[in-house]
């Protein structure tokens, strides 16, 4: 079952969320939850509802004011949604780069630049060979 399939009536809701319907109809009208009406605009709440009226009181009772638990509820409600959507932007990004020919590849160059290189293809590194001895005690002098 969908938690968001509204199938309770406003009784069965409050007795669920341990409110008082008065109390779910001024949320309503504030916009702290909004049920699905019927055809007969009648409420009906799902059980997403439910949870929020719960969470609605748990704020109330640690003294938030109902602007303040509005405003939180605008919060988490935005942040479910943007986390669904880098989700989405995470599956198509993956997709997208499996599924695209010539991928490809970054590299650091010597400077320590980020260089886009093709599939296959190596960057080019300095191959010099530099010889190093210590300075024995007669060179010190020299130097």
């Amino acid at each position: 079952m969908d938690p968001a399939t509204p199938l309770f009536a406003i009784a069965v809701a409050a007795e669920l969320s341990g409110m008082h319907p008065q109390t779910l109809r001024q949320y309503d009208r504030m916009g702290l939850v909004r049920p699905k009406r019927t055809s007969g605009k009648s409420r009906r709440y799902s059980m997403k509802d439910v949870v929020q009226l719960r969470e609605i009181a748990a704020l109330g009772a640690e003294g938030v004011s109902l602007e303040g638990i509005r405003r939180i509820l605008d919060l988490e409600n935005q942040v479910g949604q943007l986390t669904e959507r880098v989700r989405e932007l995470e599956v198509a990004l993956a997709d997208e780069l499996l599924n695209r020919p010539g991928r490809r590849v970054f590299a650091a160059d010597e400077s320590g630049a980020v260089v886009s290189l093709r599939t296959g293809e190596r960057i080019r590194r300095p191959n010099q060979v530099v010889v190093w001895r210590p300075l024995s005690g007669a060179d010190r002098g020299r130097v």
